[in-house]
């Protein structure tokens, strides 16, 4: 049973989620995880002058993700910054290239999940989920978010990320705030529960 995790993290934020999430993947009996990340589309230019450069060396070990690796997985969580409420343009981009997948019908039946980071607690959070939710459905997966039996994210003594629509965390304005125990509680959480789902699906095929 196969646990994809696409991810695009500018910063470092999204990459801490992502190895919970992927800790929490791992836990479940039979869970093989892959960490991939989708390609990105600005010059090395641009990301120094973003503060960015830095980071993204740091993460150039990790394989990139092409819409094959979608295909051979029977999840995938995928991991996005906010960018204006909605998910970043390297997501967009390399979603956008997945029309073959969608043609011969390659993901459906598959479970699909989202994790999300803003820079502030109404920075779109939500909405970045929900929106990413639609392509997700075009593809005839089977959604998968962050239940209330993670009750770390019910509570209000913090500040902290993470809905029923999936975790996530707040990295502050200029990204000073790194994910919490809670946030990243969270993503581990939401890692389980879509390898649990992933494995109950194990062998369902449509049609």
């Amino acid at each position: 049973m196969k646990v994809l995790i696409a991810y695009y993290s500018m910063y470092g934020h999204i990459q801490a989620m992502v190895q919970a999430a992927a800790e929490g993947a791992s836990s479940v009996k039979g869970a093989e995880v892959t960490i991939k990340r989708v390609p990105e589309t600005l010059s090395a230019e641009v990301l120094g002058k973003m503060g960015a450069l830095e980071a993204q060396k740091a993460q150039a070990a990790v394989p990139v993700c092409t819409p094959e690796d979608l295909a051979a997985a029977d999840a995938i969580i995928f991991a996005t910054p906010t960018r204006f409420g909605n998910m970043c343009g390297q997501m967009r981009q390399f979603l956008d290239s997945t029309g073959g997948l969608w043609m011969k019908g390659a993901l459906v039946g598959k479970v699909g999940s989202v994790i999300a980071s803003s820079a502030t607690q109404h920075g779109g959070q939500e909405s970045t989920i929900l929106s990413f939710h639609t392509t997700l459905l075009h593809h005839g997966m089977v959604l998968a978010g962050l239940p209330y039996s993670f009750q770390g994210q019910t509570g209000i003594d913090e500040m902290k990320g993470g809905s029923p629509y999936g975790a996530t965390t707040i990295a502050g304005a200029q990204g000073e705030r790194l994910p919490s125990k809670v946030e990243l509680d969270g993503a581990r959480y939401q890692g389980r529960y879509v390898a649990g789902l992933a494995e109950r699906l194990a062998g369902f095929k449509i049609g």
